[in-house]
């Protein structure tokens, strides 16, 4: 499953998020988005989770939880329209 997570903290690491949700099943890959011209962090990323259930679950607890001193937003990301 494909996770959205968004109003990051522009100082958070690809390496940091994975370590947030390996807590609850394997990462598959993390991606922070990142503005093409600075390289800085655009404040969202996307993480693939192979195993659905515990995707949602984090999902479900990560979802308005605090971290890095912002309200993170987590839900399933939608495919490119």
């Amino acid at each position: 499953m494909n996770i959205y997570i968004g109003n990051l903290n522009y100082r958070v690491k690809e390496a940091d998020l994975q370590q947030v949700m390996e807590e609850y099943g394997p990462v598959e890959s993390v991606k922070i988005i990142k503005d093409r011209e600075t390289g800085k962090s655009k404040g969202f990323a996307f993480i693939e989770m192979a195993n659905e259930a515990q995707a949602k679950q984090a999902i479900e607890e990560l979802n308005g939880a605090e971290y890095e001193g912002r309200t993170m937003i987590v839900k399933e990301a939608r495919p490119k329209a």
